[in-house]
């Protein structure tokens, strides 16, 4: 389902009580220079950081960082990526980012990516933890030349599995476009509202998974991925895959019913597919 998130229904704000939320922005860009890829601009506003510890290779890792400890009801982030030129960079966070439960108002999260001529970037946050009774819209906009090669991966768990947590109401929208040397070659948006939890038992949206992840992988060979991302899926144990191919981009999804079945076959794919270790504040 379409909808416009933006702006939000106001009622919920009026009705809720009125309390100091969080804010934060983040504008970070990065061009390639003589073999190696060196930070540009950085801006920092409100709670979110960017943090580029020192590694190694030509490319940059960096880690994105929300010290408000989470998201809750009516916060809003924005994080804007610019990878110039010739750029390498990775994106990450240090871990799981949690949604706490809302009394009314909708939280709001807005990622714009821009991928220009030679450049690569890989964006690998960690998974979205939803709480129950949580509200988070999240947007995802990337733009990519023809020749550069951008790779998304996300993750979602629904409720808290140690609490065996269900989510008997909350909102969860994620709505994802990117185009292609001015063309929109891929748009999705999945919507749950309500009891979250019963919807992802009925076998045409989640058949009982809990935890979710999503993969695009666009450069000018991605179609011609497909057969070897598909060697490196493996069903069962807890986790259904597939993999597609078509616009010049390569998709795979896991469904899984636990974050440790989601953990099992994400991370070796990661691995496999990048032909590269997974950034390290996912091991800290």
């Amino acid at each position: 389902m379409y909808v416009n998130a933006w702006p939000f229904d106001g009622a919920s704000q009026v009705t809720a009580p009125q309390r100091q939320r969080a804010f934060g922005r983040v504008a970070f860009s990065a061009a390639g220079l003589n073999g190696s890829t060196r930070p540009m601009r950085i801006e920092e506003s409100g709670s979110m950081r960017i943090r580029i510890p020192k590694g190694e290779g030509a490319g940059l890792d960096a880690v994105l960082v929300n010290t408000a400890g989470g998201i809750a009801c009516g916060d809003r982030f924005t994080i804007d990526i610019e990878a110039g030129p010739r750029a390498a960079i990775t994106v990450a966070t240090p871990a799981a980012e949690k949604v706490y439960r809302s009394d009314g108002p909708v939280a709001e999260l807005a990622v714009s990516l821009n991928v220009h001529s030679g450049a690569r970037l890989d964006w690998l946050p960690q998974e979205t933890l939803l709480f129950d009774k949580a509200r988070l819209v999240r947007r995802l906009d990337a733009t990519i030349e023809e020749d550069a090669h951008l790779t998304l991966f996300e993750a979602v768990v629904f409720g808290r599995e140690a609490r065996a947590e269900h989510i008997t109401d909350g909102l969860f929208e994620d709505r994802w476009r990117i185009r292609r040397g001015r063309r929109l070659v891929y748009a999705d948006t999945l919507r749950l509202d309500g009891p979250i939890a019963d919807l992802l038992e009925r076998p045409s949206i989640g058949n009982g998974a809990r935890a979710f992840a999503t993969l695009i992988h666009i450069s000018p060979e991605a179609e011609s991925r497909v057969d070897s991302a598909r060697e490196h899926l493996s069903s069962g144990n807890g986790c259904e895959t597939a993999a597609s191919a078509w616009n010049g981009l390569l998709a795979v999804r896991f469904c899984a019913m636990s974050i440790e079945a989601l953990h099992g076959a994400t991370i070796p794919f990661l691995l496999a597919f990048r032909g590269a270790p997974l950034p390290r504040v996912w091991l800290s």
